[in-house]
């Protein structure tokens, strides 16, 4: 991904609502699912962290690894994840 993609991406993010939020389960196999189903839905999505706020950083790399997603930035308490969508079957 060259910087001027990641730097739409974060543009195109800015008009994003988070779609899923960390609570005090943290992130769970099930958590990691709906992950899944949003970034093959929508490709680029925001993730809140309601809770586990002080572990923000590393949990995101592991959403990130475990989705097979770029985490594009965390601005305050919101991580933002890139992951292109598969190409559509005519």
């Amino acid at each position: 991904m060259t910087p001027a993609d990641r730097r739409r991406l974060k543009g195109q993010a800015q008009l994003l609502q988070p779609v899923l939020k960390v609570g005090h389960n943290g992130v769970t196999p099930a958590f990691l699912a709906s992950v899944e189903q949003e970034l093959s839905l929508h490709g680029l999505i925001k993730i809140k962290f309601a809770a586990l706020k002080e572990e923000k950083r590393p949990l995101s790399v592991q959403i990130a690894e475990a989705t097979g997603s770029a985490l594009l930035q965390i601005v305050g308490h919101v991580a933002v994840f890139f992951r292109p969508l598969p190409p559509k079957a005519d």
